[in-house]
């Protein structure tokens, strides 16, 4: 169990690396106000009507069309190397401390307690005193 969460949180943070670093670039093509085509890293494909608009070349309102292409892009982390010293002092104290008691973890300990006065005496098979016949007086 315990190396499957190991897999699994390793998976999800690898995973997780990869797509911070990717730069996201969103495509919609509006027409009349309603989203056609949504697109990640590609271009939105149009409806159309910018080819019919060109077959109307008699009226001056072939410059105005009803569609719109909008794109938003999310810029991924360029610069991945941190250095302990761009961090404040509280940051610099709590990382220091968590990685000291994370540690602490998996250190084996040898602290073994024996105690002689709660340990029973073993359980004799004969009584040696009444064998060799020695009384105390």
């Amino acid at each position: 169990m315990k190396l499957l969460l190991h897999k699994l949180f390793s998976i999800f943070m690898a995973m997780l690396l990869l797509l911070s670093t990717i730069s996201w670039t969103v495509e919609k093509h509006l027409c009349m106000g309603r989203v056609m085509d949504v697109a990640l890293f590609d271009h939105a494909e149009d409806c159309g009507m910018k080819a019919g608009l060109s077959l109307l070349e008699d009226e001056p309102s072939v410059n105005k069309h009803c569609c719109n292409d909008e794109a938003f892009t999310i810029q991924g982390q360029d610069d991945l190397t941190h250095d302990i010293s761009s961090f404040d002092f509280s940051q610099q104290v709590f990382l220091i401390s968590f990685t000291c008691s994370y540690l602490g973890f998996f250190e084996e300990t040898t602290d073994e307690n024996i105690d002689f006065d709660s340990y029973p005496p073993p359980i004799l098979a004969e009584d040696l005193n009444i064998l060799h016949q020695v009384f105390l007086i």
